[in-house]
C-alpha cells in the first residue's frame, strides 16, 4: 500500500488506513476509539485524526500555557534553566513519543496523554497539591483535577470533549511513590500508549530533577549511590537513553501486550525516587519554601471563602463575576479550589500580595 496521499480520497481515511498497515497490534487505533463525551459531526476536510485533534486542543488552551509560570520542584527560581511544570512535560512527550514509536504505538495518543497529564496541578508544586488536599472537603489530586480541566474548566465551562482513550490516561498517569508497574492493572491506563506515560513521567522527573538538584548545589557530582549509578549510568542523558532502552527491549522480548521492565532496572528507578525523597524533595531550604507556599494557598483560600473571588485588574483587586450565589457551602469549597488550582506561581504571589501586604502612601494636605 502505498502511504502517499491520493488527491479525491479522504486524508482522514487514508490515515485510518495507514494505522491498521503500520501499528502494532497492541496499538490504540483511531477509528476503535470509545469517542467523546459530546458526539460531535465529523469534519470530512479535516485533516487530523481524533487524537491528534486531542493534542492540538490541549496546546492551544490557557491552561496548558500557565504551565511556564508553574513550579516543578524549585520554587520561583532564579535561574533560567531549571524545570517549569511546562518544560516537564514536554521532557515526559519527548520521551513517551520515542517509546511508543519503537514499539509501533499511536504517537499522537501518546503526546495528547503527556502533554495533558499535568494541566491539573497547583501553583508551588507539590506543596500547593498538599495544602489544597487538606482544605479542600473533597480532597485535591492533581491527576482528577487534570480530568476536571480538560472536562469541565477550560474553554469557558464547556471543556475540551476530548477522547476516552486521552481522559484514562490522564488521569491515571501518576503513581505518586506507589510501585512503577502496579500488579494491579485497574491501576493503569487502558491504553498501552497512556501506560507509557506513566512511565515517561517518573523516567523524565528522577533525572531532571537530579539535574536541578545538581544545579542549585543541593547535591553534588558523585553523590547518587554506585550501585544506582552502575545501572543507570553517569550522565543524564546517558541515564535517560537506559532506562528508555531497558524497556523498550524488554517489552519487545517479552511481546504480550504489555509494558516490561528488567529487574535490575526497576530496582535503579525505584532507589533513584527515593534517594531523590530522601535527598531532594525534603531538603531542609526547599522544605522551608514548601512551607511558605503552604501559608500563601491557606491565607488565599480562607480569604476567598469569606469574602468571594477576586481577581487582579492591572494594579488593582475587583471581584470576579459569579453565576451564581455560594449559597451552598460546596460549591464555594469547589469555586475556590478550582481558581488556586488555576494559578501560576507568580500570579498567586501577586495577588496575595495586593491582598494581604500593605502599601507603601503618604498623606497629603
Amino acid at each position: 500500500m502505498s502511504f502517499i496521499p491520493v488527491i479525491g480520497k479522504s486524508i482522514k481515511k487514508q490515515l485510518e488506513e495507514r494505522e491498521e498497515v503500520i501499528l502494532s497490534p497492541f496499538a490504540a487505533l483511531n477509528k476503535n476509539s470509545s469517542g467523546r463525551q459530546i458526539v460531535e459531526e465529523e469534519d470530512m476536510c479535516d485533516m487530523r485524526l481524533p487524537f491528534q485533534r486531542d493534542r492540538d486542543r490541549i496546546t492551544h488552551s490557557k491552561t496548558f500555557r500557565r504551565l511556564k509560570h508553574k513550579t516543578q520542584v524549585f520554587l520561583a527560581p532564579t535561574g533560567d534553566h531549571y524545570r517549569t511544570r511546562l518544560t516537564h512535560v514536554l521532557e515526559v512527550s519527548q520521551i513517551a513519543r520515542t517509546i511508543a514509536a519503537a514499539l509501533c504505538l499511536n504517537e499522537p495518543l501518546t503526546e495528547a496523554v503527556a502533554l495533558g497529564h499535568d494541566l491539573g496541578h497547583t501553583p508551588f508544586g507539590h506543596a500547593g497539591e498538599a495544602t489544597l488536599n487538606e482544605l479542600h472537603p473533597g480532597g485535591f489530586r492533581h491527576y482528577v483535577h487534570s480530568l476536571r480541566v480538560v472536562d469541565f474548566l477550560e474553554n469557558n465551562g464547556k471543556g475540551l470533549n476530548l477522547t476516552f482513550e486521552v481522559r484514562n490516561g490522564i488521569v491515571r498517569h501518576s503513581k505518586g511513590q506507589g510501585d512503577i508497574l502496579p500488579k494491579n492493572k485497574s491501576e493503569l491506563a487502558v491504553t498501552l500508549e497512556g501506560q507509557i506515560v506513566r512511565l515517561a513521567d517518573i523516567i523524565a522527573y528522577v533525572n531532571h530533577d537530579q539535574d536541578d538538584a545538581l544545579r542549585a548545589g543541593i547535591l553534588q557530582e558523585g553523590d547518587l549511590p554506585w550501585k544506582i549509578e552502575k545501572v543507570v549510568g553517569e550522565r543524564h542523558s546517558k541515564r535517560i537513553e537506559a532506562m528508555v532502552r531497558d524497556l523498550i527491549v524488554e517489552t519487545l522480548t517479552a511481546d504480550d501486550g504489555e509494558l516490561h521492565i528488567s529487574e535490575g532496572m526497576l530496582e535503579a528507578i525505584t532507589n533513584l525516587r527515593k534517594f531523590l525523597y530522601d535527598n531532594v524533595y525534603t531538603y531542609h531550604k526547599v522544605h522551608a519554601e514548601f512551607e511558605k507556599a503552604e501559608r500563601i494557598i491557606r491565607d488565599l483560600y480562607s480569604y476567598f471563602m469569606q469574602n468571594g473571588l477576586v481577581r487582579l485588574r492591572g494594579e488593582k483587586l475587583e471581584k470576579r463575576n459569579m453565576e451564581e450565589e455560594w449559597t451552598d457551602e460546596t460549591v464555594a469549597h469547589r469555586r475556590v479550589c478550582d481558581y488556586i488550582a488555576g494559578m501560576t506561581d507568580r500570579y498567586a504571589l501577586s495577588i496575595y500580595k495586593r491582598i494581604f501586604l500593605p502599601e507603601p502612601w503618604s498623606f497629603k494636605d
